[in-house]
């Protein structure tokens, strides 16, 4: 067990964040705790048994503790860079307390490395742990409002890709706390860059996949071009020349949406869309991306303490 044992600047940085880094693991117990308790109590339309009574309280507070828990987990990156660039770094470039650590035959690189060491471990671990107790609960309630597997928060929380967000956070954090050297200002700005990446790559995650796409005759429903579980990309008119229009192309000329006039040579519509199948697929593409971002912000970070001097 010695060797497990944090030593040197490693055990610094844990020392001096433990208060801190033990808010993970106790809002993991916390919330497996509540789940467990609510997923034994909840009677609802998940619930396995076809003869299931209509939803009790508990399934209410499932679904209502799944909601929030899934925004609450989203802004769990923003908040590990925050503390990474505030207190873990600049805090203690602003102080010159890193000095200190400078004196105990330890470099620049290895003062960071162990910032980057303890926070990388805690949120990895961490988050791991808190989507497993995120998923458990979801079980219960999948595909209701707001928690369709695709949907904002559900989908970041409940796979790898949070982990990934959460390092891609203690990369800007270093990275940010050596630029700005104010605790304040680089918590608010690693956040709000921490943010506005995993805004972006969300708005993108559903292009790296091919969708797939259905037809059916004018007279069939949309309901028979995918499965209940797919998330719709598009949907609209097709023509025999394979020509697509919207689909309210014909609405507007017949004022029926199952009526097209002739010369619109409409022969069916169409919808592209995502299965199910393509969530760990999109999770470990949109992870790679993330976790690339966050290389090249570490190597900016240690070329840039490599060059400082106490």
């Amino acid at each position: 067990m010695s060797s497990l044992t944090l030593k040197g600047p490693y055990w610094v940085a844990a020392r001096q964040h433990r208060r801190a880094l033990w808010v993970v693991p106790a809002v993991v117990a916390v919330g497996l705790v509540v789940v467990i308790a609510l997923r034994s109590w909840a009677v609802g339309p998940h619930s396995g048994r076809p003869d299931a009574p209509p939803p009790n309280h508990g399934y209410e507070l499932l679904y209502w503790f799944m909601e929030y828990a899934g925004t609450g987990l989203l802004v769990l990156p923003l908040l590990m860079g925050a503390f990474v660039a505030g207190p873990m770094t600049a805090r203690e470039l602003e102080s010159g307390t890193w000095r200190l650590a400078l004196t105990q035959s330890t470099t620049p690189r290895a003062w960071l490395g162990s910032k980057v060491l303890v926070a990388a471990a805690v949120s990895v671990l961490g988050s791991a742990a808190l989507a497993g107790v995120y998923r458990l609960g979801w079980v219960r309630v999948p595909g209701t409002y707001q928690l369709h597997w695709a949907d904002r928060a559900t989908y970041e929380v409940s796979g790898p890709v949070l982990a990934a967000y959460c390092l891609l956070g203690v990369a800007l954090g270093v990275l940010v706390g050596q630029l700005v050297r104010r605790t304040l200002v680089a918590m608010a700005l690693t956040g709000v860059l921490t943010g506005l990446v995993l805004l972006g790559l969300g708005a993108l995650r559903w292009s790296l996949l091919p969708v797939q796409t259905g037809t059916i005759p004018l007279e069939g429903s949309l309901l028979d071009l995918m499965p209940a579980s797919a998330l719709l990309m598009d949907t609209g008119l097709v023509t025999s020349t394979g020509e697509r229009l919207p689909g309210y192309a014909c609405l507007e000329r017949s004022q029926d949406l199952r009526v097209c006039p002739a010369d619109m040579d409409v022969i069916g519509r169409f919808a592209e869309f995502h299965p199910v199948a393509h969530f760990w697929p999109t999770q470990l593409l949109e992870s790679s991306l993330v976790l690339v971002l966050a290389g090249v912000a570490l190597f900016a970070a240690f070329r840039l303490v490599g060059a400082r001097r106490a």
